[in-house]
Formats: structure tokens, C-alpha cells, sequence
């Protein structure tokens, strides 16, 4: 009868092979388990807090009242602390998994020398190919962790300005204005203006007769801008009652009045609308005069 090589020639060599080798191979693969639980739960936790601290002493009271008020900015903060907690448990989990797959080869007697000096190599020809595609992920990192944006905010990047509808590692996609859709590899961004975030001031020109009298006009554009800043519907898209700044030029037959309104993000389109429209009527109403029209361009009082 042929007997078995070693170590399972006998009964009380493969128990002691048994207890050796594959006990520590288990006894690894429970560590990395409880490793990643505890890496994934600390994560989890300064994430959170990290998030309410930043809240707690960057953010403005301005911004608070308006979070009490909607809950958009909440919604906000809680996606941006489930993805950055999701990417770095992404990364806690691979950096384990390779570990502990390495200590098992070894385990094992598999020889790693071979294995970390041909992945070194690759390592470093995918550095130099990948050069691109790594700047765009670290960037992407870099703008979910800052929250320089989200979906939903209107950004400016340089090359296109429109509303972001996705963000990724890699690249943002967003819509302008004509319905266009952009996609931006976030490693060419060089900056960002972000018109979502916080507040927005709306300016708004109006023009009247050169021969109108700024005591008479101003008082009118006060009146209006107070009916607007007191009506239920436009109330809670403003943060504080728009201002009649005065006259801001004098061209030719032309008296151009200029108005401020800070307003919450996103309405700093729809509030210069409804000033323009009641001032229409208002002005109508007691007989202010437009700057009249004249052959080739020109205008008079």
C-alpha cells in the first residue's frame, strides 16, 4: 500500500499540519474581516463629525437660518458624507485585501519576490501611461472632499457653465443653458465658480429719461422693491430687502437706476424679473418716462 508523503504519512502529522498552516490562514482571513469592520465603523464616524465641525465654524449664519428654513443644504451635507465615507471604505477595503492576500501566498510558500517585483514594474508603466487618468481621480477626491460642488449647483469651469448633474472620480457632467451637455475630466478644471452655494446679489438696471428727476424716481423704485420684498411669494427667496442703490450712469438722454437683491441661490434670475415687470407698472402708473428711441440708435429725453 502506498503511504502518503508528508506531512500525511501519518494521523498526527496532518493534525499538526492542520494546526498549522490553514488555522493561521483562517485565523488571518478573520482578522482582515474584523479589520475592515473596524476600519469601515472609524471611518464612518470622523466622517461625521468631521462634516459637523466644518458646518459648526465655516459655514455662515446666513447659511443656517436658510438650512431651518429648507432642507436642501442637509440633503446636501448627507451625500457628500456618504460618498466621501463610501470612497474611503473603498480604499480601506483594497489596501486590506491586498495585504491579506499576500499573507496567505505567503502562508502558503508561494515566493512574493517575484510577484512585487513584476507588479513594481507594471506600477510604475501604468504610472507613466495613466499619467492623465490618475490626476483626474486624485482631483476628483480632492473637489468631493472640499465640496466645491454638487448636483444640482450652477458652476462656471471656463469652458461651459450649466447646471452639474453628475460628478464622478473622473469627470462632471453638465447641462448649459441651450441643453448642451458637457463632460469635464476634473484634472483640466483649473477653476470653478460655484453660483449655488450660499447667496446670490441680483443687479438690476433700469432706465428712465434723462429729464426725470432722481428725487421723484427713487422713492417710486423703493416703493416697488419693498411690495416685493413684503409679498409671500417672493419673501423666502430673498435674504434681506433689495436696495435702491441710485443712479448708476448718465449716457446721452438716458438716466440709468440701478437695485441690489441678495437673494438664495438660483433666484437671482427670477427677482430681477419681477422688479423689472412692477417697476414697468409702477412707472406707467405715475407717468416716469422711458428713454425715447431715435433714428439710427440715438436717444432723447
Amino acid at each position: 500500500m502506498q503511504m502518503l508523503p508528508p506531512p500525511f504519512d501519518t494521523w498526527e502529522n496532518t493534525v499538526d499540519w492542520l494546526a498549522g498552516a490553514p488555522l493561521r490562514i483562517v485565523l488571518i482571513l478573520l482578522a482582515a474581516v474584523v479589520v475592515r469592520w473596524l476600519v469601515n465603523r472609524s471611518i464612518r464616524t470622523v466622517t461625521e463629525r468631521a462634516v459637523e465641525r466644518a458646518d459648526e465654524h465655516e459655514r455662515s449664519s446666513i447659511e443656517k437660518v436658510m438650512d431651518r428654513a429648507t432642507g436642501a443644504n442637509l440633503a446636501r451635507r448627507r451625500q457628500r458624507a456618504l460618498t466621501m465615507g463610501s470612497l474611503l471604505r473603498s480604499v480601506a477595503t483594497f489596501v486590506i485585501a491586498t495585504v491579506t492576500l499576500l499573507t496567505v501566498m505567503a502562508e502558503l510558500g508561494m515566493p512574493l519576490a517575484p510577484l512585487l517585483t513584476s507588479a513594481g514594474i507594471g506600477g510604475i508603466a501604468l504610472g507613466f501611461g495613466a499619467q492623465s487618468l490618475v490626476k483626474d481621480f486624485l482631483s476628483g477626491i480632492m473637489m468631493i472632499i472640499e465640496d466645491q460642488y454638487g448636483v444640482g449647483d450652477v458652476i462656471d469651469t471656463g469652458e461651459a457653465t450649466g447646471t452639474v448633474e453628475e460628478v464622478t472620480l473622473r469627470v462632471t457632467r453638465l447641462r448649459d443653458a441651450s441643453g448642451v451637455v458637457w463632460f469635464i475630466r476634473n484634472g483640466e478644471i483649473i477653476r470653478i465658480g460655484n453660483k449655488s452655494q450660499g447667496w446670490a446679489v441680483a443687479t438690476v438696471d433700469l432706465q428712465v429719461s434723462y429729464a426725470e428727476d432722481p428725487r421723484r424716481v427713487l422713492p417710486i423704485l423703493q416703493r416697488v422693491v419693498t411690495e416685493v420684498a413684503e409679498d409671500p411669494a417672493w419673501a423666502d427667496k430673498l435674504i434681506e430687502p433689495p436696495t435702491v442703490a441710485g443712479v448708476e450712469s448718465v449716457s446721452g438722454g438716458t438716466m440709468t437706476l440701478r437695485i441690489f437683491a441678495k437673494t438664495r441661490p438660483g433666484e437671482q434670475y427670477a427677482i430681477p424679473r419681477e422688479i423689472r415687470e412692477r417697476a414697468k407698472e409702477a412707472f406707467d402708473q405715475e407717468g416716469v418716462r422711458g428713454p425715447a428711441v431715435l433714428p439710427y440708435g440715438g436717444t432723447q429725453a
